[in-house]
């Protein structure tokens, strides 16, 4: 299993790219915190999900 926001995920073996997808993210509009380290975003499409990880997936809002 897999923390994502605080919540237990069965996502172990999914690229953080894949799991965006599938969670309906933006990738071009969050900033992944994967194991307390921000994860740079060219390495989404690598970077695969193991068991006790944990992420944070922060969005970013326009407003004015």
């Amino acid at each position: 299993m897999v923390t994502i926001n605080g919540e237990e995920k069965n996502a172990a073996g999914k690229t953080v790219s894949e799991y965006l997808e599938e969670a309906g993210y933006q990738a071009n509009r969050v900033v992944v915190e994967r194991n307390l380290e921000i994860l740079p975003r060219g390495e989404y499409p690598r970077a695969v999900l193991k068991d006790g990880d944990i992420l944070e997936i922060v969005g970013f809002v326009g407003g004015g």
